[in-house]
């Protein structure tokens, strides 16, 4: 499969969440949420695991532009959170990845960490 083809399986099912697993590599690499942590999140079961907790506070999303290069690819993807406080937000996320041996094997995004903080609380 192309890293392009992978994504679109990856998002189609992370806009449902459910279905996106398939497409990840078992020693998958996650990196994000915290830019003073640069050491990845290993594994596919850790990854699983951040998902679970992010999935609790995004209602929907969808993909807003995707590049891809070979193996790499980013991914601007739009949000619509609510967080635990009641406040609705919309917001971008980027998000850089990395293909290897047919699977997607990492991820690193950015996004507005501070606000995503406060609302969490």
């Amino acid at each position: 499969m192309s890293t392009k083809e992978l994504l679109e399986i990856y998002y189609k099912g992370f806009a449902k969440k459910s279905g996106w697993e398939s497409v990840i590599s078992d020693d998958f690499k996650f990196i994000g949420g915290d830019m003073t942590k640069t050491t990845p999140i290993i594994g596919k079961a850790a990854y699983i695991e951040v998902i679970k907790r992010f999935s609790r506070v995004f209602k929907s999303m969808r993909v807003k532009e995707m590049i891809v290069e070979d193996d790499n690819a980013c991914v601007i993807g739009n949000y619509d959170f609510t967080f635990p406080n009641g406040k609705n937000i919309n917001g971008d996320v980027a998000e850089i990845w990395k293909v290897k041996d047919g699977k997607l094997d990492s991820l690193r995004i950015f996004f507005d960490t501070l606000t995503f903080q406060e609302n969490s609380k």
